[in-house]
C-alpha cells in the first residue's frame, strides 16, 4: 500500500491519505448531505470493525495541474463523514491515514451516481437473522450490538424479536406473500405453533391489528385495572410472562396468564379487607368486581355535633388557611414552601371535615365492607351493607324493632265488643282515604312533604312496607350493568356524594322519616326530593323499546340544559377502541375535517385510535348515541 505524495498515482492504486487531506468532491452526484444518524452509524461501524470498504478518490490538482497532495472523495463520502466524526470526538487524529483506491479514469459523476443507484440491499428478513447470529454466537447485549452497528438497544431488540417469528411465516414474508407489518404483529408472542395457527385463521381480514387482537384472545392488556393494580414487575416476580408490542408507541403489552393475574389481585384485595376488618366491620368482602349489593341495605356515616372546642379549632384553621391563601392570591410565582404550607392546611380543613361525620358502633358491628378493585386499578372501600340476616327483628306489621324493646302489637279485639266486618272497615276507610286524598289535595306543602317522604323511603330504605300511604312506585335501574366502571365517572362519583350527604341527615328508623322530614326547610325537602326522583331515572337503551321513555328523556335533557362533554369523551377505551375504523374516521371527518381523516386513514386501528383521541380533544364532539335534539349533528 502506498503513502500519498504530491506525486499523481497510477489509476487503481490503494493508497492511504490523511483524513485531513480528503475533502468531498464538487462532482458527487448526492446533492442531499448525508444524515447524522447515518453518519453515526458508519461512525460505530468504523470504530469497531476499521473501514471495511476503501473509498474511490481523485487527486486535486491545482491551476497549473500539478497535484496538490489533497483528494477529492467520489465515493465514500459518508464514511469520510464518518472519520471527521471520530476525530471530533479524539477517538482518532486529524491525520488518520484512510485507505483509499484512485480512479482518474472513469468520470467521477458518473462513478459516484452508479454507487448510489446500483445498489441492492439485503432481504430485511436475511437482515433479521444475522442480528440474531451474531446475539447467539457473540453473546452480545442489544446494546452491545448497537454500539457497534450505529443504531439504537431499541431497533435491535425490534430485529432481534421479529428474527424470532416462526420458520414457516419468515418464508411467507420472503416470498413477498406476508408483510412486513403483518411480520410485526406477529411478535406480540414467541410461540410459533401459535403464530402458526392465527395465520391459519386468516380470511378476508389479515390486517395488523386483527392478527394482534387474535394472539391477545385471553391475554389482559396492560391497562386493565388488574394489571394496573398489580404492576408488571410483582406480576413478572410471581413467573407471568408479559407479551410486548415492541413495534406500537407507549404498549405496555398483554399479561398472558389472566388466572395468575386474578390470583394476586385477588391476595392483594384480601389483605386489604382484612386491615378494614380490624376497624371493626361484621365482614370485608375482597371483590375484584364490583358486586351486586340488590336487597342489601346500605347504611351511611351520620354527622355528630362538634364539640364548641372543635367547633373553634376547626374555624381556626380555616382562617388560616384563608388568610395565607389571601397573602399571595396576586402573585406571579408562589414559592414551593407557601405551596407546601398550603397543601397542608388545607388537607387539616379537609380532615377536620371528614371527622365530622362517622358510623354508629352498632352500625359498625352489624354491617360490613365490599373491597373492590376500581375501574383505575385502585382500591374502593364501600363500607356500611346489611346482610338480609343482620337485620333487625321485625314485629308483625314490617317495621323494625330492637331486642327487649316493646313491640307494636296488631290491633285486637276489644272484651265485649264485637268486631267489625271486614267488608265494612274497608268501606269505612274508602271514604276516610277519599277524605284524606281531598284535604292533601288543598294543601301543596303538606303534599309535597308527603311525596318526598315516599320517596325518601323508596331511596334510602330496603323493605316493601317502609309506612307511606302514598302507593308512588320508584325503582333505580343498575346503571353499572351496563357500563362498567361508571361508579367512578364524574356523574357517578357526584351521584354518590350527594346520596350519601343526605343519607348522613337522614334516621335509621324508617319510621321517623316523616318527622324527620317535616324538620327540614322547603328548600332541603325539595333538593331530597329531586334527588330520588333522579335516581329513579332510566334512559338506557337496550333492545326493549322504550321510545315515549326516551323521547322523555330528549325532552328532559333541553329543559336541563344537559351537556354531555362535561361528563364524556371519546377516548380510546371508552368509544374509539370498540368501533370499527370507518366509525373512528366518521367521527374525525364530522368533528374536524376530511383532510383530518385522510391523514389517519392509513394507520393500524390502534394508532388511528390514539390519534383520533387526540384529534376530537376539546371538539365537543359526541357518538349519536349521547347527543340530544339540540347538539350539533344531532340528526346524524
Amino acid at each position: 500500500m502506498t503513502v500519498h505524495t504530491n506525486i499523481a498515482p497510477v489509476s487503481g492504486e490503494v493508497i492511504e491519505v490523511a483524513l485531513n487531506r480528503l475533502k468531498k468532491s464538487p462532482r458527487n452526484a448526492r446533492i442531499t448531505p448525508h444524515k447524522s444518524a447515518d453518519v453515526e452509524t458508519l461512525a460505530a461501524s468504523i470504530a469497531a470493525k476499521g473501514l471495511l470498504q476503501p473509498l474511490v478518490v481523485e487527486p486535486q490538482l491545482g491551476e497549473d495541474g500539478a497535484a496538490t497532495g489533497s483528494y477529492f472523495v467520489t465515493i465514500g463520502e459518508g464514511r469520510r463523514l464518518a472519520h471527521k466524526l471520530l476525530a471530533k470526538r479524539k477517538a482518532i487524529k486529524a491525520s488518520h491515514p484512510v485507505r483509499c483506491i484512485v480512479d482518474v479514469v472513469n468520470d467521477a459523476h458518473e462513478i459516484s451516481l452508479d454507487e448510489n443507484v446500483t445498489r441492492f440491499a439485503m432481504h430485511p428478513a436475511d437482515q433479521f437473522e444475522a442480528f440474531q447470529q451474531v446475539a447467539r454466537d457473540k453473546g452480545w447485549s442489544a446494546e452491545e450490538i448497537a454500539a457497534r452497528f450505529g443504531v439504537t438497544a431499541v431497533l435491535v431488540r425490534q430485529r432481534l424479536r421479529l428474527a424470532s417469528v416462526s420458520p414457516k411465516l419468515m418464508d411467507l414474508y420472503r416470498e413477498d406473500e406476508m408483510s412486513l407489518e403483518q411480520l410485526m404483529a406477529f411478535t406480540l408472542t414467541d410461540d410459533h405453533a401459535r403464530q402458526e395457527e392465527v395465520w391459519s385463521r386468516l380470511s378476508w381480514n389479515s390486517e395488523p391489528y386483527y392478527i394482534k387482537r387474535l394472539l391477545t384472545e385471553g391475554r389482559v392488556a396492560s391497562r386493565d385495572k388488574r394489571a394496573v393494580f398489580i404492576g408488571a414487575e410483582a406480576y413478572e416476580a410471581a413467573g407471568g410472562v408479559i407479551e410486548r408490542d415492541l413495534f406500537s408507541e407507549g404498549s405496555e403489552g398483554w399479561f398472558a396468564d389472566p388466572a395468575l393475574l386474578d390470583q394476586l389481585a385477588q391476595a392483594k384485595l384480601e389483605e386489604a379487607a382484612v386491615a378494614v376488618w380490624a376497624e371493626g366491620w361484621k365482614w370485608a368482602n375482597a371483590c375484584i368486581d364490583y358486586p351486586s349489593a340488590h336487597g342489601l341495605r346500605r347504611l351511611y356515616p351520620k354527622e355528630r355535633p362538634w364539640s364548641a372546642e372543635e367547633a373553634q379549632a376547626y374555624s381556626d384553621a380555616c382562617d388560616a388557611y384563608n388568610a395565607l391563601a389571601a397573602e399571595w392570591e396576586q402573585a406571579d410565582d408562589v414559592p414551593a414552601e407557601v405551596e407546601a404550607d398550603l397543601s397542608v392546611r388545607q388537607d387539616a380543613v379537609e380532615a377536620m371535615d371528614r371527622a365530622r361525620y362517622g358510623y354508629e358502633p352498632e352500625d359498625v358491628s352489624r354491617s360490613g365492607v365490599f373491597v373492590v378493585l376500581g375501574h383505575d386499578g385502585t382500591i374502593r372501600y364501600e363500607r356500611g351493607f346489611v346482610l338480609p340476616e343482620d337485620e333487625p327483628p321485625t314485629d308483625p306489621t314490617g317495621g323494625e324493632s330492637s331486642e327487649g324493646e316493646p313491640q307494636d302489637a296488631p290491633e285486637a279485639k276489644q272484651p265485649g265488643k264485637p268486631a267489625l266486618s271486614e267488608r265494612l272497615v274497608a268501606d269505612l276507610t274508602a271514604h276516610r282515604t277519599a277524605a284524606l286524598r281531598h284535604a292533601l289535595g288543598e294543601e301543596p306543602e303538606v303534599a309535597l312533604l308527603a311525596l318526598t317522604h315516599a320517596v325518601v323511603l323508596a331511596s334510602f330504605y330496603f323493605g316493601h312496607d317502609l309506612g307511606s300511604c302514598l302507593e308512588v312506585r320508584i325503582g333505580s335501574e343498575a346503571l353499572g350493568a351496563h357500563a362498567p366502571g361508571l361508579a367512578e365517572s364524574i356523574a357517578g362519583q357526584a351521584l354518590e356524594a350527594r346520596h350519601a350527604a343526605f343519607a348522613a341527615r337522614l334516621p335509621d328508623d324508617p319510621r321517623e322519616v316523616w318527622q324527620a322530614l317535616d324538620g327540614w326547610s322547603r328548600e332541603d325537602r325539595l333538593a331530597i326530593l329531586a334527588h330520588g326522583a333522579a335516581l329513579s331515572l332510566n334512559a338506557v337503551q337496550t333492545s326493549i323499546r322504550r321510545s315515549r321513555a326516551h323521547d322523555h328523556a330528549d325532552a328532559l335533557g333541553t329543559r336541563l340544559g344537559l351537556d354531555m362533554t362535561s361528563y364524556w369523551r371519546p377516548t380510546v377505551d371508552s368509544y374509539l377502541g370498540r368501533i370499527t375504523k370507518a366509525l373512528v374516521l366518521d367521527a374525525v371527518r364530522e368533528a374536524r375535517s376530511p383532510a383530518d381523516a385522510s391523514r389517519i386513514e392509513m394507520l393500524k386501528k390502534p394508532d388511528m385510535a390514539a390519534q383520533a383521541e387526540a384529534l376530537l380533544a376539546g371538539t365537543g364532539w359526541l357518538p349519536p348515541p349521547l347527543r340530544g335534539p339540540s347538539d350539533l349533528g344531532a340528526e346524524a
